[in-house]
């Protein structure tokens, strides 16, 4: 199987020695636990995308230090794109910036959360089994930083999974389209240099809450199984 990565932000340079770039940590999460997965990166803040759709078999959309209302040359022709899978029934996986754009682009809405940061380790609940699922608890640990939120979902949106701090944790469209407002891809040395670059940003209390979450390790293997189960069904 071919994925395509839609790149939509960059790692700090002085990060990308010890975590890589964003395609290099799906790579990691997914690609060393399906050795026949081939991966392909589309830097669509550069305008690249894929010759025809069918260039890859599925796709999946990154975080992104940007939001999706915010006035970039880049954004609109994504949400585009994001309309053209969705017509075509083309598997898509969103993640963050990733899961709030497809809800904005297929008719929901985004916006700043009233419940301001949330950083670090959160705990995301299942209210229901989706067939790609496991055996294993309905709630799991997952890294998170984000300011914005989807408050408005997409019709036929299915919400699987939710907080009390995010009600929108993990959604699903159809057979093809899969989000989730959590980084199943970061580990938490990658959480820990966000917190602190922007420590001021997200306030100190935040912050030190975000710190001691740390202390657990996020469920990095039945993520990447979900996933892998999700675009291979």
């Amino acid at each position: 199987m071919k994925v395509g990565i839609l790149k939509t932000d960059a790692v700090r340079d002085e990060w990308v020695g010890e975590f890589g770039e964003y395609p290099d940590m799906f790579a990691k999460l997914l690609g060393s636990r399906d050795a026949d997965l081939e991966f392909v990166t589309y830097d669509v803040r550069l305008g690249e995308y894929p010759d025809e759709i069918d260039e890859v078999d599925a796709y999946l959309m990154t975080g992104s230090r940007h939001s999706v209302y915010d006035d970039l040359p880049w954004i609109e022709p994504l949400m585009n794109f994001v309309r053209e899978l969705d017509a075509r029934g083309k598997k898509l996986v969103g993640i963050c910036f990733g899961h709030q754009l497809i809800a904005q682009a297929l008719g929901g809405r985004t916006e700043k959360a009233g419940a301001g940061w949330g950083v670090g380790m959160h705990r995301h609940r299942f209210s229901q089994r989706p067939d790609w699922f496991d055996d294993g608890d309905l709630e799991f640990p997952i890294l998170v930083t984000h300011q914005d939120q989807v408050t408005l979902n997409a019709p036929n949106a299915k919400v699987l999974a939710s907080s009390d701090f995010c009600p929108n944790a993990v959604c699903q469209i159809g057979e093809h389209i899969l989000t989730l407002q959590g980084h199943p891809e970061f580990v938490n040395d990658y959480s820990r240099a966000i917190m602190e670059f922007r420590r001021e940003i997200v306030t100190e209390p935040v912050y030190q809450s975000g710190i001691a979450s740390l202390s657990e390790e996020p469920a990095t293997e039945r993520m990447a199984q979900w996933i892998l189960r999700f675009l291979r069904k």
